[in-house]
């Protein structure tokens, strides 16, 4: 099935109406974890619940599987996902790489999705059209780079933080080989990468 720009920009539409007042405001923030550090906000909570709003009332029959408010009807074949801010540490900084991610899934095989950054203006999706971006500088239709060299590459990764022992000398080797290198910069990353503005992403190092 096709999933239509429309219902994707009033997805990102009805996110926004609730993440931006909030950004860079005084919000209060909750931790989800008894040890360390693992923040909601109500920006989370508002967003992801006008976003399951909008997809129960499109698509009554399918499932939603969301961060902060669960699953519903996950046995469908066709089950949206939604990150209602991925990068909450980042909205709550005030630094504007943080978005909103949600994405369809039929048999488990992701279909259609979409990054919304309301701060900025931006709006990256891919659906049956293949993947396209609305925001500053007009619309275009999305396409990778060619790169193929890690001397020409940048590496996005949360923190070097994350990696201990064996894994940290690893990815202290792996950074050496690229050309830059840029931390905490979340999804919008990934949305950089499908832009074709940078050669490779590192959400995590494994092995």
């Amino acid at each position: 099935m096709d999933i239509s720009i429309d219902f994707m920009r009033r997805i990102a539409r009805a996110a926004a109406a609730e993440t931006l007042p909030r950004f860079r405001s005084q919000a209060a923030v909750a931790n989800k974890l008894a040890e360390n550090f693992d923040p909601v906000t109500e920006a989370d909570r508002e967003a992801e619940r006008a976003i399951r709003a909008l997809i129960s009332a499109e698509y009554p029959d399918h499932g939603i599987l969301g961060e902060e408010h669960g699953s519903e009807n996950i046995s469908s074949r066709h089950v949206w996902v939604i990150d209602p801010i991925d990068g909450t540490r980042a909205f709550i900084s005030g630094l504007p790489v943080w978005g909103t991610l949600v994405g369809l899934t039929i048999d488990g095989d992701a279909v259609a999705g979409l990054m919304s950054q309301p701060f900025t203006g931006e709006l990256f999706y891919a659906n049956a059209s293949g993947s396209h971006y609305e925001g500053p500088g007009g619309p275009r239709k999305l396409a990778t780079r060619k790169t193929t060299e890690l001397s020409q590459a940048t590496l996005f990764t949360t923190t070097p933080a994350l990696f201990k022992g064996a894994a940290r000398n690893r990815y202290d080797a792996f950074e050496k080989q690229v050309q830059l290198a840029r931390y905490g910069t979340d999804c919008y990353a990934f949305a950089m990468v499908a832009a074709g503005l940078h050669a490779a992403a590192m959400a995590a190092l494994r092995g």
